[in-house]
């Protein structure tokens, strides 16, 4: 190892070069299956479409409430809107 070339560095590289072999593999082996997936349906072009595939499991993203939170609200005073009003004031001057 040469002086100028730290053990960390040295590490650190071959991490990186390994990370990307890990995702070029990972592409290659997607993109094949696709390819592999067309000519399946290519060759069965006079048979009846297949269903589409769906996912098993939960959604990714939750599904939105129907109903949302119930709304807090609090009364204020006279003197409490007025203190609010000169603070809203205060911060939208930037001062």
């Amino acid at each position: 190892m040469a002086e100028h070339e730290t053990l960390s560095r040295t590490t650190g590289a071959t991490v990186v070069t390994l990370v990307v072999v890990a995702c070029a593999a990972g592409l290659a082996d997607a993109l094949r299956r696709r390819l592999r997936l067309r000519r399946r349906t290519r060759h069965h072009a006079g048979a009846e479409p297949a269903p589409a595939h769906t996912h098993h499991g939960a959604p990714t993203i939750p599904r939105q409430r129907a109903t949302g939170p119930s709304a807090e609200t609090v009364r204020l005073t006279e003197a409490e809107r007025d203190a609010f009003a000169v603070l809203v004031r205060r911060l939208s001057e930037g001062d």
